[in-house]
């Protein structure tokens, strides 16, 4: 049994309290026993791409940073696997939207930079990152075997294939999520679970979605954040709220619902060709 925690947490202007709540919120996930603790995307401030403004790119850290070394030294002193999604300066012009892993003994184990780059009324981050270079790595940690994609990959099955091909046990989603300004009165967040609890019965693997909470400027965050096992149930759902959401994952949950339900083993993979064609005419 392994248990995740996932930090849903409101965002304010500056990035140093920003830090201090978060590292508080996760001695209080290790105190309840979490083996694995994931942060929502671009933690350490407000979701800045709500508009295109070259002032943005000053948010961002050069690797390692003060950031990493304090999580890796908070991960060795806890001896909990931790997932930082920060803003990554890899070199002047270039930035990824990146998180890292550290292992239980405070080991970098490496990155994840985002691969799915959205734009769209308010979320313009077409304008800040780059799409990601490094593939869809798993990470073999003392607690489990572990994928992260973030935000916008999340809607992608062919992410969650990948990971799962790859021998992720846990896909981790760190998500910056709320109202859509063209729709307003609309919630994505029906949407948002069906697709993600999807990907888990797809592949037979353990989901855990993390999103902030709280109004940052035109944009309201719904929160939400929760965890679903192979078959698609929801084990843990948080509300609206700040919170820190726990769930116990049986890994053995996996085996069983790929000995019932044999998605990977009936692959047709010979027939898929039209999946690599932007279009197909």
């Amino acid at each position: 049994m392994s248990r995740v925690a996932l930090l849903q947490l409101s965002a304010g202007d500056d990035a140093a309290l920003n830090l201090t709540k978060t590292e508080k919120r996760i001695r209080e996930a290790a105190s309840k026993g979490a083996a694995i603790v994931c942060l929502q995307e671009l933690f350490q401030s407000r979701y800045f791409p709500q508009r295109v403004d070259v002032r943005g790119y000053a948010l961002a850290e050069a690797l390692p940073s003060k950031t990493s070394e304090r999580m890796a030294a908070l991960a060795a002193e806890l001896g909990i696997v931790l997932i930082v999604p920060v803003f990554e300066e890899a070199q002047p012009g270039v930035y990824f939207n990146t998180a890292l892993v550290f292992d239980a003994d405070g080991r970098a184990l490496g990155k994840y930079r985002k691969t799915h780059i959205p734009d769209g009324p308010q979320y313009h981050e077409k304008f800040y990152f780059t799409p990601g270079n490094l593939g869809y790595p798993v990470f073999r940690t003392r607690h489990g075997v572990i994928g992260v994609g973030i935000c916008w990959d999340q809607w992608f099955p062919e992410v969650a294939r990948v990971f799962a091909l790859e021998g992720a046990e846990i896909l981790f989603y760190p998500s910056a999520i709320g109202s859509e300004p063209d729709r307003p009165g609309y919630s994505s967040a029906e949407a948002w679970r069906t697709v993600i609890r999807s990907h888990a019965i797809a592949n037979g693997i353990f989901v855990a979605a993390v999103n902030r909470v709280g109004v940052e400027d035109e944009m309201t965050f719904y929160g939400e954040s929760f965890v679903a096992d192979p078959f698609g149930e929801v084990l843990a759902r948080a509300g609206s709220e700040e919170e820190v959401l726990l769930a116990d994952l049986d890994l053995g949950r996996i085996r069983e619902l790929r000995e019932l339900l044999h998605f990977l083993r009936d692959r047709r993979i010979d027939t898929y060709r039209p999946l690599l064609e932007r279009i197909v005419e």
